[in-house]
């Protein structure tokens, strides 16, 4: 039987992109991951997550890492919520992997509903699989099961070497991109000032952290 594990990462930041990372393994064999020490990635360090996501590479039988943009998040934010586009993400990360069992991270308060929400959207193109598949959904799933922490892993080192991306193609130290980086805030009120309220195209426009740099920059201005 065939088991997988999604989920994200980057879903709360204000700079770059969101990943969800989906790993796929025998589950005769997904022991492996145990035995590897995958955990939590964020109780990780970057060193270990990178050593860890290669080895998860090398043994599971497939994955898949869905990279969606600040700007597509921004568009998509128009017609859905978060955890609707969270839904959508998921799902296009089964279609990929297609197992006969999948646990996910809840992007949901209620994680039964996220599993109804995910099976329905898997369903509108794989329909005949979607009756089939089993899907686990838990909150705090990346803590519970390997495949979720391989998962959550391989997301994590991708995106990190996105950002990274980002910070030479720019030129630019934003720290993290999470609003509670005081140097992303800094870097995201420096821009703001010198280019009146407008930001790049790796900011996200629809997060409330922008709008409140733009209250703050209007209030600056009236005195």
């Amino acid at each position: 039987m065939m088991i997988a594990g999604i989920d994200e990462a980057g879903k709360g930041p204000v700079i770059g992109p969101m990943c969800i990372g989906g790993v796929k393994i025998e589950e005769s064999k997904a022991h492996i991951f145990k035995v590897l020490g995958v955990a939590d990635s964020k109780k990780l360090t970057p060193k270990k997550r990178e050593q860890l996501a290669a080895q998860i590479k090398k043994h599971a039988d497939g994955f898949f890492v869905l990279e969606v943009g600040p700007s597509q998040i921004d568009e998509l934010r128009k017609i859905m919520t978060m955890n609707e586009i969270m839904v959508v993400c998921f799902a296009k990360v089964l279609e990929q992997l297609k197992p006969d069992l999948v646990y996910v991270d809840a992007a949901d308060v209620k994680a039964e509903r996220f599993a109804a929400n995910l099976r329905r959207q898997y369903a509108k193109t794989s329909s005949d699989h979607a009756k089939k598949i089993e899907i686990i959904s838990m909150h705090q799933a990346d803590a519970i099961y390997p495949t979720v922490s391989a998962a959550s892993i391989i997301a994590k080192v991708r995106r990190d070497e996105l950002i990274e991306e980002l910070k030479k193609e720019w030129g630019l130290d934003f720290g993290s991109g999470y609003p509670s980086d005081p140097k992303t805030k800094e870097f995201l009120l420096k821009w703001g000032k010198e280019h009146s309220g407008e930001f790049p195209n790796i900011v996200r426009q629809s997060w409330q952290t922008v709008e409140n740099i733009r209250e703050e920059l209007k209030k600056a201005e009236q005195k």
